[in-house]
């Protein structure tokens, strides 16, 4: 159960969000807002401190509590909150993709020549598995499998630290998933792209498997346009 303190930071942090408190202005006197929401000066004193933890708000000393930008806060699930409200929501899912783009073109370029037969076999398995889930419409087993696919790939560098470059996108990451993974079309290409990508990386080509996974996200991107925002390529 939150706190009152958390219940008043989540309400500031909604006016933030909504443009009531844009970035770069400053918040009302601390009085004010204890009023507007039934609460202490203390207990405003701590939900301001909540969304400092987080730069959604800064303090400037003799100016007041003011709010920062968006792409300064150091809370992701933030971030796609005022993104979802803001005037631009509908280009979260593209925004995802771009970020996927720019590390995953470049694991299957490096797994290309690092892939061990393990990493093909397990590689094989799961896009049998997603041809399997798609022919049975079961969507849930279909993006787990395309999940565990990304991530054998992303294993198949070789490098530590690439799997844990799209950690902090889980959620999001499945969430993408399951909007573009629920229309047959889009599987039935998921599919095809996916086993391109494995084709690639058994002959160990890096420039084939790079061009590979392009292709893929460049799939899925018109897929996304074309079947569930609606709008053209």
């Amino acid at each position: 159960m939150a706190t009152l303190a958390e219940t008043v930071a989540d309400a500031l942090l909604d006016a933030v969000v909504a443009g009531r408190y844009p970035a770069g202005t400053a918040l009302p006197p601390e009085g004010e807002l204890a009023a507007a929401h039934g609460a202490s000066r203390l207990t405003v004193r701590e939900a301001v401190r909540i969304l400092r933890a987080t730069n959604v708000l800064e303090v400037r000393r003799g100016l007041g509590t003011f709010v920062t930008a968006p792409e300064r806060w150091r809370s992701l699930d933030l971030l796609v909150r005022a993104q979802h409200a803001g005037e631009h929501g509908s280009a979260v899912p593209e925004l995802l993709l771009e970020a996927r783009r720019m590390v995953e073109v470049g694991a299957a370029q490096l797994a290309a020549v690092r892939r061990t037969d393990e990493h093909l076999a397990q590689l094989r398995a799961g896009v049998e598995e997603m041809r399997a889930a798609a022919a049975a419409g079961d969507v849930d087993v279909f993006v787990d499998a395309d999940i565990a696919f990304h991530d054998t790939v992303m294993r198949a560098t070789g490098n530590v630290f690439v799997p844990f470059l799209l950690e902090p996108f889980g959620e999001l990451l499945v969430a993408a998933r399951r909007q573009t993974s629920a229309v047959p079309r889009i599987r039935d290409n998921a599919v095809a792209e996916h086993a391109r990508i494995v084709d690639a990386l058994e002959a160990a080509d890096p420039d084939r498997a790079r061009e590979a996974m392009e292709s893929h996200m460049s799939q899925t991107q018109s897929d996304l346009r074309a079947h569930v925002l609606g709008v053209n390529p």
